[in-house]
């Protein structure tokens, strides 16, 4: 479903502003996401240091989609790792939190470069796992006859993560550029 630029104006106006941000914490932000990226984009293990949470947010995952069938509930782990964080992006979203926003959004593709390795390495399985001899990809993509095109997926996976978390900073850019400093209230007389 399409949201126009009216609706969006409406649901702006019913929402109210987002929380301005301070410059100096909006430089910091942005910094942290500048060194972030830069870390990720020369690490080539393809697990990062936030992937240890969505590690156990992805085990988590499987434990509670196993309730609905096999193949739902292998896939569970990666659903849970995009499920959370778009979770808090809701909540965030919805209170206008900018900072919070912006860094669920990037935790969110965060999770797309780490998935994007585990997709990439279906057919050789040579990453170590968490409690199984096979990967859940290796299943996946086994039962939907994609195995041959695990490298492709992977790397399309991973490229979605770097645009989506470089789309996530720009966007808190320009939040920061737009609100500046948080403006001083006007004396009530």
């Amino acid at each position: 479903m399409l949201v126009t630029l009216a609706e969006m104006a409406l649901l702006e106006d019913e929402l109210g502003e987002w929380k301005p941000v301070s410059r100096g914490a909006g430089i910091a932000w942005l910094c942290f996401y500048g060194l972030f990226l830069l870390y990720a984009f020369l690490n080539r293990s393809g697990f990062l240091i936030l992937d240890w949470v969505n590690l156990m947010i992805h085990e988590g995952g499987h434990f509670f989609f196993s309730w609905f069938g096999d193949t739902i509930h292998i896939l569970g782990g990666t659903l849970g790792e995009l499920i959370v964080p778009l979770l808090c992006a809701a909540y965030f979203f919805w209170r206008r939190e900018t900072t919070g926003f912006a860094f669920s959004c990037f935790w969110f593709f965060e999770n797309f470069p780490y998935i994007g390795t585990y997709m990439a390495d279906a057919r050789t399985s040579a990453l170590p796992l968490v409690g199984s001899d096979e990967s859940d990809w290796t299943i996946l993509f086994g039962q939907w006859n994609l195995l041959l095109q695990d490298q492709k997926i992977g790397g399309a996976m991973k490229i979605l993560g770097f645009l989506g978390m470089i789309v996530s900073v720009l966007w808190l850019a320009n939040r920061v550029r737009l609100g500046g400093a948080v403006k001083p209230k006007p004396l009530a007389w």
